[in-house]
């Protein structure tokens, strides 16, 4: 998700529409803003569940929490990165066609979404 934070943000200084970056245009500066939001929640749960295991504490709920939060995370900011690149989003050329394909993954191997959905309603 951070690269593909890095290659959109890049590319909205890099694009030019309308005479000017399209970084400059809100609707894409917000994107951004949220994207790197978005990133930061899911490492601020990844290192909450990281200390309790490194405490010796149970952290199964917490983990699952973590991974359910960043791979969903993971896509969502993958997919508003290739919003912002368009139609060359999709082009093997740029390296968040790649980005996107991979992020997708991290929702199936090691406990589907919904594996650690069970996982944590188990503890509710």
């Amino acid at each position: 998700a951070r690269a593909a934070l890095e290659e959109a943000t890049v590319y909205a200084h890099d694009r030019v529409a309308f005479g000017k970056p399209i970084f400059e245009q809100q609707a894409i500066s917000f994107r951004l803003a949220s994207m790197a939001t978005e990133i930061e929640a899911a490492r601020q749960l990844v290192h909450f569940a990281a200390r309790k295991k490194e405490a010796g504490e149970a952290c199964l709920t917490e983990a699952s929490m973590a991974k359910l939060f960043a791979s969903e995370m993971a896509e969502r900011v993958c997919s508003k990165a290739l919003q912002i690149f368009g139609g060359y989003g999709y082009l093997k050329d740029f390296p968040i066609e790649r980005i996107y394909r991979d992020a997708r993954i991290c929702q199936i191997y090691e406990g589907t979404s919904d594996i650690q959905r069970l996982v944590i309603a188990r503890s509710l």
